[in-house]
């Protein structure tokens, strides 16, 4: 049994995106700390070496101000920076690499310093003389990687350095980390300091061997490219605004902006590496491609924290740095992501794509569909039929959009309660300058959790980071099965899947390590960019990638200026809840859960002391039954093999229903609750027969009001109370048609799993085992007080499982439902226990025919631990139950709603029951009664009590007629399984407010437009296939359909109905419409049963020799459906349909078997992990 509070959502992203921003400890408050270390520093120079030249006296404190600036960009906290105690060596380190920077360039022909300039500095550092005469090679590399650095030499500008915060000591200390030489090669640009191998990118002159003097030609050539180098290094330096003579100059802003571009052009150097594919010395933008490959592909494989590959920790501060970011105002990775998408823009224009971008960052792991902007001018504002936001009113708007981006709805200082105008205006404010970003929510990246993967072999779970292998896609649509890598190793040529097999070779290997970001739309008028999920976009209509889309702020003003109105008849794609049928049951729940919550206010009301209109109470509720269909469990082969002489069938048959529970939360459905339940009626034999099965409950924690405590009943939560009492309605229902028990397994869910609703939001928790129980018992003991419930009990009592060695209850007596624990368990117990007993009675054989004498001793020690040899399968499993679940017995409740004898656990109905009025309590049947009454006095179970007799009521048995009840198909919500892999194939979560009103208003899409049947007939007058809405049926003829040509040329003498609805029609389905479509899915499985039956060549019906062609051509296709083959798809769709829907043992569709024991082996595999946890759990408890 599901959690109630189901299960612990996984962290979703922070609307607002302050965790993902990038800072350091640096702020504009050190100012006066770094004057202090600065004066600190000139006074410790001057009193170590008081006899300075007078050009170092010059100097020094343009030195001073360097060697601060780089000690307090590298100190990792203020408290490091401060440290007066390893100040001296930090000093040191920078100085070092600022002589060995110099050095180089002097190296290279660049302007180095004097030998007496390097003695001057060392002896401002002593023991430093030696070390800076020549450079250590990979030092200088090492420590600029360490230090935060680019590759050329620039610092990664973080917090008030990379928005513009004002440096102290002017435009030198900048340049402290920018050696003359040093920058990143640019389309055009020769000179680049990424070199790591020997040759030397075309273009620049090769320096002569050591040793050897360079030719005129050469020294002409390189001193040309030198001139040139520093023209362009001093243009960068200068932020691109002129040439500049002097370096000293430039001011801090220009230094500052250097910085950036220079940062910004070695992401996209990097990223276009990563995606060039051209040959070695091909590449059109840049001669250096082939080396920054190089880069790319170590840094992808590198781990090591000192790597002393060329630019190697720079390169992967900065690309983790970019990664991670969301800030959308970051100077460095905003413009990054703005250059990549304008290229995308232009590539996508020039391929004549105006809907369609593909955000393909190889640092995001995956493609994000986005839509962009593709406005017809001559469109009139209005039915676009594509957000959810069209039917909204400007107030609602606003609430929405406040929602988004102010999550907690913090009150505006000194206004008391906002209005939405004011939260929307003040929200506003807070993504103004977001460029960016989403213009609803104020972040720019959100990514989806990972749905979990299992192993189709072992059913063990693919964790994060693993390797594994899964099978091709089949016509477009993606396939959720995937071997580990030991399963995989152990296939031996291909694998049968769904009755489709797959050869070893064609299984695609991946890494579970997908990072999917959330898909994004740009409004046709603003040309604004906002996430689908904040402003409601349906995506399923966004047919070709020119589906319109209108952005809030659009609507708000095209509602002012009366551009627009609000749509008041909603489209097929923007249902509400309340909109989907409505039954017998969902009707009784409804009426019967707003009686209840009325008295409750009320009762809250006069507890309170206030007028009722100022109590708040739960408003907006639907509840909807989604399915209703009859499904058939096929009984395991063990337990049937062993039982079927005792009445076992082969199948049980039952009605599956599911129960959703809505609430209209700021003008959006959101689903709150679901519940799959299992009925066995009248007809169904023992010992299931007129029982109930709760097979999963699973809710999140979205209710409002909340923290409101009801005044009726036992004291709890009014989300609680409103949950409770849909179960108590639930009860009161099935009791009105003749059951009489209602079994539960409380299971919470564990850890990573969810049982119907995907991904739970983070504040959410999971209930542990006795919070679970007590909540069920709660709910029982309030069905008790309304008289639904007359008794609770559980299985281990019921069944007297504690009765080890007399009157415990037989195997075969114990109710076998579909997924439940007792089902499973014991399939895997007969072997045990059957091999047990053939041991037993080995050894008891052997004891009989021996001649040697045993002692009783050691005949007792030879039997202990074993079955005795008389023992029963019946029993021995009803044992082996009870000492596993003896500690967790209340887990496994059970309610009674009919009166039952203590005696024979026979249900009274129709007859007499006589009962104790006092002590515990004893209630008997009349047979029981009198078999007591037969006894001896003191032998008697109610011997000195008084007893009271009356009659009970017969139970109530349906007719054929009171039982058919609509038939409510959902390929959807077919199984809890087949709604979970719906919503994490698509990623429909619920880990929040903002993903569960779009996941909810999908879910409703998909109720509210199921798919066109697979097959569509044919017209009997020309033969044509029909197409959807565009046929019609003869309603007195057996079998007549006619298309619209033929009906206005020949017509037909009998009145004719239209079948299906046109293609692209946006209206709601009514419920004629819904009829017609259930009785056309129903007829086509008639026809394909018919078809494989039928063995005449000239059949009357005109359809079978159609489906005889779809299936011939299934079978012997050679491109298969996994090729994309329409008609083998199209047949595999029927196949699967009448799959379902199939009860019969011997039936005659081919693959109809294979169908239905691979979807019966994954819910075994499911329900097995399941149980595994549990035992896992119980071993836990002992």
């Amino acid at each position: 049994m599901s959690s109630a509070n189901g299960g612990n959502g996984a962290r979703g992203a922070n609307a607002n995106g302050s965790q993902h921003r990038w800072r350091t400890w640096q702020s504009d408050e050190d100012i006066p700390q770094r004057k202090i270390l600065i004066q600190h520093i000139l006074r410790v120079f001057k009193q170590r070496k008081p006899e300075l030249t007078n050009e170092w006296k010059h100097k020094l404190p343009d030195f001073v101000l360097r060697l601060e600036e780089a000690v307090y960009r590298g100190a990792r906290s203020k408290d490091e920076y401060c440290d007066k105690a390893t100040l001296e060596a930090r000093l040191q380190a920078v100085a070092r690499i600022m002589i060995q920077r110099q050095g180089m360039q002097q190296g290279r022909g660049g302007a180095g310093t004097s030998a007496a300039s390097r003695q001057q500095m060392g002896a401002l550092f002593p023991g430093m003389g030696g070390a800076m005469q020549q450079p250590v090679p990979g030092q200088a590399q090492g420590m600029m990687g360490g230090n935060g650095m680019l590759p050329n030499g620039a610092p990664i500008l973080r917090g008030a350095a990379a928005q513009g915060a004002a440096y102290i000591g002017g435009q030198q200390q900048m340049m402290a980390g920018v050696p003359p030489g040093t920058m990143i090669p640019t389309p055009g640009a020769g000179g680049g300091q990424i070199k790591s191998e020997p040759d030397v990118p075309t273009g620049r002159a090769r320096p002569a061997a050591k040793g050897k003097k360079l030719t005129k030609a050469q020294q002409a050539q390189l001193a040309a490219q030198q001139q040139q180098q520093m023209a362009q290094q001093a243009a960068m330096r200068h932020g691109g605004q002129g040439n500049v003579t002097n370096w000293r100059d430039i001011s801090d802003e220009q230094l500052r902006k250097a910085y950036i571009v220079k940062q910004q052009r070695w992401l996209l150097f990097l990223r276009h590496a990563s995606k060039c594919q051209a040959r070695h010395g091909e590449c059109p933008y840049t001669p250096h491609c082939h080396v920054a490959k190089q880069l790319w592909e170590h840094v992808l494989k590198c781990t090591l924290p000192q790597c002393n590959y060329p630019r190697c920790l720079a390169s992967r501060e900065l690309l983790k740095h970019h990664q991670t970011c969301k800030d959308a105002r970051c100077p460095v990775c905003g413009p990054v992501r703005n250059a990549m998408l304008k290229q995308r823009q232009q590539a996508e224009m020039a391929h004549g794509n105006k809907r369609m971008k593909l955000d393909d960052d190889p640092h995001r792991g995956q493609q994000v569909v986005k839509g962009s902007s593709g406005l017809n001018k001559d469109r009139k504002p209005g039915g676009e039929g594509t957000s959810l936001m069209e039917c909204f009113t400007p107030e609602e708007i606003r609430v929405h959009l406040s929602s988004l981006r102010l999550a907690d709805k913090e009150k505006i200082q000194g206004q008391g309660q906002p209005s939405a105008r004011q939260l929307h205006k003040e929200a506003e404010r807070a993504v103004l300058n977001a460029e960016s970003a989403c213009r609803a929510c104020g972040v720019e990246r959100l990514t989806f959790e990972p749905p979990p993967l299992y192993c189709y072999s072992c059913v063990t779970r693919i964790k994060r980071g693993q390797v594994y292998h899964h099978a091709p896609t089949l016509g477009g649509e993606t396939r959720r099965d995937a071997w580990c890598n030991p399963c995989f190793n152990g296939i031996q040529g291909f694998v049968d899947v769904e009755g489709q097999r797959f050869p070893k070779q064609a299984l695609i290997k991946k890494k579970n390590d997908d990072d999917l970001e959330e898909p994004w739309v740009q409004c046709d008028y603003c040309e604004d960019w906002y996430h689908q999920i904040c402003v409601l976009f349906n995506g399923r209509r966004n047919e070709g990638g020119e589906a319109p889309f209108t952005c809030p702020n659009c609507i708000l003003s095209q509602l002012e200026k009366d551009e627009r109105q609000v749509t008041k008849e909603r489209p097929s794609s923007q249902q509400p809840a309340n909109s989907l049928p409505k039954t017998k049951m969902s009707n009784f729940l409804e009426e019967r859960l707003a009686t209840v919550l009325a008295n409750e206010r009320e009762a809250r009301s006069k507890q309170l002391g206030v007028p009722i209109d100022n109590v708040p109470t739960a408003e907006g509720l639907t509840i909807r039954v989604v399915s209703q269909t009859m499904k058939q469990m096929d009984t395991r082969s063990h337990y049937y093999s062993h039982f079927k002489g005792e009445g076992i069938p082969m199948h049980f048959a039952y009605r599956s229903r599911v129960i959703l529970l809505f609430q209209n939360l700021e003008a959006v459905d959101v689903c709150l609750m679901a519940i799959y339940v299992q009925e066995y009626d009248d007809e169904c034999p023992e010992p299931n027969k007129r029982r109930i099965y709760l097979s999963y409950l699973d809710s999140v924690k979205y209710f409002r009001p909340d923290n409101v405590t009801v005044a009726t009943g036992e004291s709890c939560a009014l989300r609680t109370y409103v949950y409770h009492n849909i179960l108590v309605a639930y009860l009161d229902y099935a009791k009105a048609r003749g059951f009489t028990s209602c079994f539960i397994w409380a299971c919470p869910p564990f850890q990573g799993d969810d049982y119907i609703l995907y991904c739970h939001p983070k504040v959410q928790k999971t209930p542990k085992a006795d919070k679970l129980r007590e909540w069920y018992m709660k709910m029982l003991r309030s069905a008790q007080q309304d008289g639904i419930v007359l008794s609770t009990s559980n299985v281990y009592d019921e069944f007297r499982l504690g009765n080890q060695n007399h009157d415990i209850r037989n195997a075969t007596e114990y109710p076998y439902f579909d997924g439940d624990y007792f089902s499973g368990i014991v399939e895997d117990w007969i072997p045990t226990i059957m091999k047990e007993l053939e041991e037993a009675k080995n050894i008891e054989a052997k004891t009989k025919s021996s001649t040697v004498k045993i002692s009783a001793r050691k005949a007792a020690k030879a039997k202990s631990g074993l079955l005795s040899a008389d023992a029963e399968l019946n029993k021995e499993l009803m044992k082996k139950l009870g000492s596993t679940i003896s500690n967790m017995r209340n887990d496994f409740i059970l309610a009674h709603m009919a009166h039952q004898c203590l005696s024979c656990r026979k249900y009274i109905a129709g007859a007499t029951r006589h009962f104790a009025t006092e002590g515990t309590p004893l209630v008997l049947c009349q047979d029981c009664k009198d078999f007591e009454d037969a006894l001896p006095e003191h032998e008697r179970r109610y011997t000195g009590r008084k007893l009271s007799s009356e009659e009970c009521p017969e139970l109530v048995t349906l007719t054929k007629e009171e039982k058919e009840e609509e038939k409510l198909e959902s390929e959807f919500f077919d199984t809890r399984q087949a709604f979970l892999s719906l919503c994490q194939g698509n990623h429909f979560q619920f880990d929040s407010l903002r993903r569960a009103k779009h996941t909810t208003m999908m879910v409703l899409y998909h109720l509210n437009n199921p798919s066109e049947p697979a097959f569509v007939a044919s017209c009997n007058v020309c033969s044509r296939e029909l197409e959807p809405g565009k046929g019609w049926r003869c309603e007195t003829c057996a079998d007549f359909d006619i298309c619209d040509n033929c009906r206005i040329r020949v017509g037909h003498q009998h009145p004719l109905m239209r079948q299906g609805r046109v293609a692209g029609d946006r209206t709601a389905m009514s419920q004629a419409e819904r009829e017609n479509r259930a009785a056309q899915i129903e007829r086509t499985m008639e026809l394909l049963v018919h078809a494989c039956n039928c063995r005449d060549p000239k059949c009357d019906n005109s359809n079978c020799p159609k489906i005889k062609h779809l299936l011939k051509h299934a079978f012997s296709c050679t491109i298969k459906s996994a090729g994309g083959c329409q008609l083998c798809r199209k047949t595999w769709t029927l196949l699967q349909i009448h799959s379902k829907q199939c009860m019969d043992d011997n039936c005659p569709v081919p693959k109809c078997k294979d169908l239905k024991e691979y979807r019966r082996r994954t819910q075994e595999q499911i329900e097995e992990r399941r149980r595994e946890q549990y035992r896992l759990y119980l071993n836990a408890a002992r």
